[in-house]
């Protein structure tokens, strides 16, 4: 029977959850890193030892690990890490230029198929790779380089590049999504880029053909369909059929669209999860309960799915990296709560269960199908 592996980034470290395919009893094992910030950990789908950490803190700054054995150990890579910022400046909230910083790493995309190459995203707005298993890192400059890239503002959270999402069919083509300027897609491994926010409607954004400023929050896609991407931004949720050309709000029936986590269930390419956030400025789940919505429908109509979640006095917030499904025959969900909350599904969203409580505020949540 299939195993599952959750590695689950928290505000003082990392853990990694493992269980059987009946996904009922887990083993934890952690705090690795423990005192650190773990924005980030992926694990490579070309060798399921392979596993990677981005490690933010006050004193050391930003580290990033790779474990070559599923966790059990790790060792800094990023030596060569190339964080000099291109020349130039940017717009900060108040409309005054600021220069170029780094920050952190926000996201890990592992490649699809050589367990040596991983893509880093980071703040300020800036997109790496690593060829070599994370030795050494240069920065695809196209991207902060754009024509419209001295414009970009940064969100409540920085200016994160923070979703990371690599065409499964086509080898050139990755999307990345940056808050609070936009979404963006190259579709020539990364070399240059393009704005896709058409469609976008964003309040304090006059022109609602601007192409950029929009905070997205979240992309996600089902590698079946890689030009419908779906879209949970500041506020609304959206799709696109046409890899970005065009995107249109599916909000429908939720009670509240603003939310920070989108995820595309592993076999129905229709079907997507969000978890509603009460506002912009209360990032807590609405009326004390926590509910994760799904729609069947492509984001048409949205039933909440409560069963084993709290549903009174209960506010945490869910965030952008922080739910994950797995590809087993019955599809599991996971996500992390800002209580420290592991929760999972085996049965597409059905029924829920802590899988483990107690944990630092969790920042990510990813999962791996061992065999």
């Amino acid at each position: 029977m299939s195993g599952v592996r959750l590695l689950v980034g928290t505000r003082k470290g990392a853990f990694v959850l493992t269980s059987d395919g009946k996904r009922q009893d887990w083993e934890v094992s952690g705090p690795h890193f423990a005192g650190w910030e773990i924005y980030h950990v992926n694990g490579s789908p070309a060798d399921p030892d392979r596993l990677w950490a981005s490690a933010s803190g006050g004193w050391f700054g930003q580290v990033i690990h790779r474990s070559d054995d599923g966790g059990t150990t790790w060792r800094q890579v990023d030596h060569d890490f190339t964080y000099q910022p291109p020349v130039g400046d940017h717009l900060w909230y108040d409309g005054t230029p600021r220069p170029w910083e780094f920050k952190r790493i926000w996201h890990l995309e592992p490649s699809r198929t050589d367990p040596d190459v991983v893509y880093a995203g980071a703040e300020d707005a800036s997109l790496y790779k690593s060829t070599d298993g994370g030795q050494k890192w240069v920065e695809l400059a196209g991207l902060r380089t754009h024509v419209s890239a001295p414009k970009w503002q940064p969100g409540a959270g920085g200016l994160c590049l923070h979703t990371i999402i690599l065409d499964p069919v086509n080898k050139d083509r990755i999307f990345v999504a940056i808050s609070a300027a936009g979404a963006f897609r190259s579709d020539d491994g990364g070399v240059s880029w393009q704005p896709i926010n058409r469609g976008l409607v964003s309040e304090g954004i006059a022109d609602p053909d601007a192409e950029v400023g929009h905070c997205v929050h979240r992309l996600a896609m089902h590698p079946s369909r890689p030009d419908t991407l779906f879209m949970q931004k500041h506020w609304d949720v959206l799709r696109t059929d046409d890899a970005g050309g065009s995107w249109r709000e599916v909000s429908g029936n939720l009670p509240t669209d603003f939310g920070f986590p989108i995820a595309v269930h592993a076999h129905e390419p229709e079907t997507i999860y969000v978890v509603p956030i009460t506002s912009d400025s209360l990032h807590y789940v609405m009326d004390g309960k926590l509910r994760v919505y799904r729609s069947r429908t492509g984001g048409e109509q949205w039933e909440p799915l409560t069963v084993g979640l709290p549903q009174e006095n209960c506010y945490v917030n869910v965030l952008r990296d922080a739910m994950a499904v797995d590809t087993l025959d019955e599809c599991g969900i996971y996500f992390g709560t800002s209580g420290g909350q592991v929760y999972g599904s085996s049965d597409s969203g059905d029924s829920w269960r802590p899988i483990v409580r107690d944990l630092p505020p969790v920042l990510s949540v990813e999962v791996q199908v061992l065999p």
